[in-house]
């Protein structure tokens, strides 16, 4: 651990670019690269320990992975060889006690996220005129009552940690019970140049008091994180984001996004849904943005003004943004959040009137004034369903 290493966090908006728009080491990308296909199940013991599939045990030498020389530090090896890229090579071991409450505290340090560039996608497609800045507003505390889905997301990456965004999603596999989450695909893969990033854990509620910084350093555990430490023991984002995302310029952005599937670090017999007492459907027959009247995007920006302590939330209608021809428009909001808001869940009415999560936060200018989130369709369905009859 690298306590006063920034964290930048792939962007959490277009210029929040690929170190998790609300991320650390790369806060300030966009993007993130991991396989829709799942590939072996990684099942836990009753210790929470990852089993490893025989048929990954190979692959995974060859990287030289070893489950207990990597729970004793060999994670910190990056070396591009090293570092596993492809869907089937995803690994996540529980490190118990690794995010402690000081080292969440220090992962919310980003350097200002690179910019796209303003002019891009401005002649493809359909872009609308850049949206009048949303000054971000202090999500009511306690947030387990006023958020009750969103969290951060924790991770580590060669620059040392990083944060993220997150939303609690409902699982149509074990109904009430879920244990899935929704983020961005650069929170949990760096793209083109890299591959997963590592240590990747959710905490709901992050913070639930809303206290400030000062207040945090030396906390208890059960006050920083009051409904536990949750590991990603599974993460799939898209193929487009993990052959094209990268830190900067938006590429990928248009199918940035991820599901992760949790396990809590210690087990209380009940799931994440059960837990936070909440989850909300996803909307994949993303409606067009005329026919949106509003969304509200919660996130943890982390970049300056911000701390990444506090939750935030913009509301706007949303407009939209289009970065090549060929890929999808993408929904774009006033927001001055910054990153450290990646991969948090934008909400608006479903298709049956109900609240319901539609996008995610993905990039944004390095001035901070608005942000932009993908338009969730068959390749975000294909995703979520795998993950979900993985752990049918």
């Amino acid at each position: 651990m690298r306590p006063n290493r920034p964290v930048t966090a792939i962007l959490c908006a277009a210029a929040l670019a690929l170190t998790a728009a609300a991320c650390g080491p790369g806060d300030g990308e966009a993007g993130g690269d991991a396989k829709p296909t799942a590939a072996a199940s990684l099942p836990s013991e009753a210790d929470g320990t990852i089993k490893i599939p025989d048929q990954l045990k190979d692959k995974l030498k060859q990287h030289g992975f070893d489950l207990d020389k990597w729970k004793g530090g060999a994670w910190k090896n990056w070396k591009q060889e090293d570092w596993l890229r492809e869907a089937g090579d995803y690994v996540n071991p529980i490190i118990e006690d690794l995010w402690d409450p000081d080292r969440m505290r220090e992962a919310d340090k980003t350097p200002q996220p690179p910019a796209i560039d303003p002019d891009a996608g401005k002649d493809q497609g359909v872009t609308d005129p850049v949206p009048a800045p949303v000054q971000a507003k202090a999500a009511n505390a306690p947030y387990h009552t006023s958020v009750p889905v969103s969290g951060k997301v924790f991770f580590d990456g060669p620059e040392g940690s990083m944060v993220c965004s997150a939303t609690v999603v409902k699982d149509p596999a074990h109904p009430g019970k879920s244990n899935m989450v929704w983020t961005a695909g650069h929170c949990v893969h760096a793209g083109k140049s890299g591959g997963w990033y590592r240590n990747i854990a959710f905490v709901p509620s992050y913070n639930n008091a809303g206290r400030p910084a000062a207040q945090l350093k030396g906390a208890p555990r059960d006050q920083v994180a009051p409904y536990g430490v949750w590991w990603s023991d599974w993460a799939q984002t898209s193929n487009q984001w993990i052959a094209n995302g990268g830190p900067t310029g938006g590429a990928g952005a248009p199918y940035d996004f991820a599901v992760l599937h949790v396990t809590p670090e210690k087990s209380t017999g009940k799931s994440l849904e059960e837990t936070v007492g909440a989850a909300l459907p996803v909307e994949f027959n993303a409606p067009a943005v005329p026919k949106v009247a509003g969304i509200t995007a919660t996130g943890y920006p982390a970049a300056a003004p911000f701390d990444g302590q506090k939750a935030f939330q913009c509301t706007d209608k949303p407009s939209r943004l289009s970065l090549t021809t060929n890929d999808p428009v993408m929904y774009r909001i006033g927001c001055t959040m910054t990153g450290g808001s990646s991969g948090g869940g934008w909400v608006a009415a479903g298709s049956d009137g109900k609240p319901a999560l539609v996008s995610n936060t993905s990039i944004g200018p390095v001035k901070a004034g608005w942000l932009a989130g993908p338009r969730l369709g068959p390749e975000a369905k294909g995703i979520f369903d795998a993950v979900s009859a993985k752990f049918k």
